[in-house]
């Protein structure tokens, strides 16, 4: 019988072993799969956004159906660079804040200093100072964490936004940082951006060779990864660098080209930027007509995107107020639940002293009530004992009176008894040994002698026998 209940227990545990071992599996499972759907769309950058989105999104699902943080912070990060691509600067603000708030969750740091990173590029755009405060603080994580890749990235952006302040030596020595690290670490895609951007600088420059052989490195590169956003940007600066030497063949032929990439991905900022190229391009032909159509268009665009992009950065403080105001109630809630975890066990430390106080104070009454029955009891006792004593005192004192009297009496009766020897019983005596003497000296006759001598040696046994009788008859006196 003991045998089936044993063989019962180890089949119940090995049935629950399997079933957490199944769990663990199927959870192990959903996160590799929300890494994979991550990577993909991170990867998808440069070439898709609308698929980095897309990828983002199932990572997010899956992330948050399995209760995977991390994963979850990091499908709302690269859901934000997807947006960023496809210029939708407020919803990719939502996304990187609602990925700070999941890293935070879980202390994530490195993953924290990237986000800061793509905030940091956002507001490129919008505010050089909030963008370099963002990039700094990226950059100092990177730096404490030794994370090469981290580091190199914010270089770069570093490099971005002195490049918009036109400070060119600066933003070249960024980029210049940011290459050493992507070429030693094998970094493709940030290697082709740190030489598109060195080509920019050195275009800036004037030195056209430099920035030639840069962006066409940059562009090869680029095609050969299936990279369709820098190939678009590179033949944008390289058109502008055609057109600069009089080239306005090779001009025409990448802005042909680089339009047809922007198209691909629906990107309406680098479509502008190609009909201000083309204005340019039809300007120095003198193509007068053709130019104006285009600065119309530009006009138009410019107002639209001028106002997109006032509206995008009041969208964008908005949702980092709304996002730190959440954050800040969500402090608050944890602090508040905090407090009330830290009430909670005060009170309960608190009761549990006092239950302990009372159930001591209970006690120490009940041994207080023993010991005072108990006390009771022993005076109890020891009155019994007392009355006991006082009655054998009493009684001791009556039988040492009685043989006070006895011995007073017995005292007595030996004193009678002495004097009685003394005068009884020496007078027989004395008259014997006086008779001895006349008898020996011949002055009284024998017969008469001995007939005195026999009187007193029966008045000596007559007073021996009195003597006898008065010892043992206590309550008779010698007369």
């Amino acid at each position: 019988m003991n045998r089936i209940f044993t063989l019962l227990f180890i089949f119940l545990i090995k049935c629950a072993t399997a079933r957490a071992v199944d769990k663990i599996n199927v959870a192990a499972q959903d996160t590799n799969e929300v890494n994979k759907l991550n990577k993909l769309a991170y990867d998808n950058r440069g070439t898709n956004p609308e698929q980095t989105v897309a990828f983002a999104n199932k990572a997010l699902t899956l992330a948050e159906k399995a209760g995977y943080e991390k994963g979850i912070g990091e499908a709302y990060r690269v859901r934000g660079i997807g947006n960023y691509y496809l210029n939708q600067a407020s919803a990719a603000i939502r996304d990187y804040l609602q990925a700070l708030a999941s890293f935070a969750k879980i202390k994530d740091l490195r993953s924290e200093a990237k986000v800061y990173n793509n905030i940091g590029n956002l507001y490129l755009d919008n505010n050089y100072t909030s963008s370099l405060e963002y990039l700094k603080k990226s950059l100092a994580i990177g730096q404490k964490l030794n994370d090469q890749q981290l580091i190199g990235s914010t270089y770069l952006n570093i490099g971005n936004v002195y490049y918009r302040k036109k400070i060119f030596y600066q933003a070249l020595s960024y980029y210049d940082k940011g290459n050493t690290i992507f070429l030693a670490i094998k970094d493709t895609f940030n290697t082709i951006q740190a030489l598109q951007n060195r080509g920019v600088i050195y275009f800036n420059l004037n030195q056209y060779d430099k920035a030639e052989q840069l962006l066409l490195a940059a562009n090869k590169a680029a095609k050969e990864k299936d990279l369709n956003k820098p190939v678009a940007s590179t033949n944008l600066t390289l058109a502008s660098l055609y057109i600069a030497q009089g080239r306005f063949a090779d001009a025409t032929k990448v802005v042909l080209e680089g339009q047809a990439y922007s198209k691909a991905l629906k990107d309406e900022k680098l479509e502008s930027d190609y009909n201000y190229t083309n204005y340019q391009l039809e300007a120095k032909q003198k193509h007068y007509e053709k130019a104006l159509t285009y600065l119309q268009t530009i006009f138009r665009q410019d107002s639209t995107i001028y106002a997109s992009n006032e509206s995008t950065q009041i969208n964008m403080l908005q949702e980092q107020f709304k996002q730190q105001a959440r954050q800040r109630e969500n402090e608050l809630t944890i602090q508040r639940q905090q407090n009330d975890r830290i009430k909670f066990w005060a009170v309960t430390v608190v009761a549990g002293l006092l239950l302990v106080v009372i159930v001591l104070l209970v006690s120490n009454v009940k041994r207080k009530t023993i010991t005072n029955t108990k006390l009771t009891d022993l005076n109890e006792e020891v009155s019994r004992q007392k009355d006991n004593l006082d009655r054998v005192n009493h009684h001791l004192e009556e039988i040492i009176d009685e043989r006070t009297k006895d011995l007073q009496i017995k005292n007595k009766k030996l004193s009678e008894y002495s004097s009685y020897l003394s005068h009884q019983i020496r007078g027989p005596i004395a008259t014997l040994r006086g008779l001895m003497n006349l008898e020996k000296e011949g002055l009284v006759d024998e017969k008469e002698c001995i007939n005195m001598m026999d009187k007193c040696v029966s008045d000596i046994d007559q007073k021996i026998i009195e003597m006898s009788e008065m010892l043992n008859d206590t309550g008779r006196t010698t007369g």
